[in-house]
């Protein structure tokens, strides 16, 4: 009966830190149809390759004397590419109980690291980040 107890004690000890050491719980999908903020464009999240990304699918609100390009581009070549199709998640990767990767603001022409984690009514909350200040937008889901 003293081995039983002592065996019983020093699995209570091993126990915790096992527990401890297990991978969080994986994150809610965020896949689908999204409207951005003021529902201004749908954005397609999908696989792409073993990461998420999510591409401009439709311009609903277009900025008004703003071109339909991507004119804020640091890179002159990409420029003229149309806003329609573009990537604004790419790399997107499951962190727990979030998505981790990269967003690029077209009005701006800078990327972000950004997080997604999927609001409890069904909401997207987008974050784009510059080390710990971040600015977050809520997405819905589009019909």
């Amino acid at each position: 009966m003293v081995a039983f107890t002592r065996i019983a004690a020093r699995a209570a000890l091993l126990i915790p830190p096992l527990l401890a050491a297990l991978p969080a719980q994986a994150a809610q999908p965020i896949t689908g149809r999204w409207a951005t903020v003021d529902g201004k464009a749908i954005v397609q999240i999908a696989p792409c390759g073993k990461t998420l990304c999510g591409r401009i699918e439709k311009i609903v609100k277009p900025t008004p004397g703003r071109p339909s390009t991507d004119i804020k581009n640091p890179d002159p070549a990409q420029r003229g590419k149309p806003l329609t199709g573009l990537a604004l998640l790419t790399g997107f990767a499951d962190a727990g109980d979030l998505w981790k990767g990269s967003i690029y603001d077209p009005e701006s022409g800078k990327t972000y690291n950004s997080k997604v984690s999927r609001n409890g009514d069904g909401t997207l909350k987008v974050q784009g980040c510059i080390m710990m200040f971040c600015k977050t937008q809520t997405w819905t889901p589009a019909r």
